[in-house]
């Protein structure tokens, strides 16, 4: 049975892509906060993974558990949105971590099973890591650190036989935009669903061995928005 490790696996894209992996046979061990899932391959891993000395301890144990690893997906993240002047430091600070600095991290503890394994590396990133994004500044700067770390990895670590992916969603029907002031259109051609996402990890895990998917960008027909109404 193939072992993977899923970042954010409690909601939204991420709990999507541990269905999805369970669907094709993996024993999947989630890292998030919260458990959600009741399946006897589902192992959930409780970890602030913003804490690195306790994110390291509960990999390591997954290692020693397994002794090995075919799938990494670094999905958790999380986006500050609106005027960079107004945004506050913490937040800009968290997002940076959370966004970039963990999975840099995370890849590099895991990367060497990963090598063993000829395994796979796949980033959720996000189509503001490939455009300008007005109130969006700072995520999309983790964004497109993320991708541009994914596309050197790849280069690093292709003749050992890693695949590495960095997929681009744009607009998802996810909780992601709770706090924000603007969310996913009513239109159904205007954003992704979480499922969409997972289509496309499933489609590069059954690619043929000779081939690598490096770059997948995900966008909904229609490029619309809804505001929501500010109560004062």
């Amino acid at each position: 049975m193939k072992r993977a490790i899923v970042t954010g696996s409690s909601k939204g894209i991420g709990k999507s892509i541990v269905k999805r992996l369970l669907s094709l046979g993996y024993r999947v061990y989630g890292i998030s906060r919260t458990v959600t899932f009741d399946d006897e391959n589902f192992i959930p891993v409780i970890c602030d993974i913003l804490d690195t000395k306790s994110l390291f301890e509960v990999v390591d144990e997954i290692r020693k558990k397994e002794e090995g690893l075919d799938l990494l997906v670094n999905n958790a993240g999380i986006g500050v949105f609106g005027p960079h002047e107004q945004l506050d430091a913490k937040g800009i600070q968290e997002m940076v971590r959370l966004n970039l600095e963990v999975p840099l991290l995370l890849t590099n503890r895991l990367l060497r099973d990963l090598v063993k394994s000829k395994g796979t590396v796949i980033f959720i990133s996000s189509v503001t890591a490939k455009k300008t994004s007005p109130h969006g500044c700072a995520y999309a700067a983790t964004k497109a650190g993320v991708s541009k770390f994914a596309e050197s990895l790849f280069e690093e670590v292709r003749k050992k036989g890693v695949k590495v992916t960095v997929i681009h969603p744009d607009m998802t029907m996810t909780n992601f935009y709770d706090e924000s002031d603007f969310t996913c259109d009513d239109d159904e051609s205007a954003y992704i669903l979480p499922q969409q996402v997972a289509d496309c990890v499933e489609f590069v895990l059954k690619m043929e061995s000779n081939l690598a998917v490096n770059d997948i960008t995900l966008r909904p027909q229609i490029n619309r928005i809804k505001r929501r109404k500010v109560i004062e």
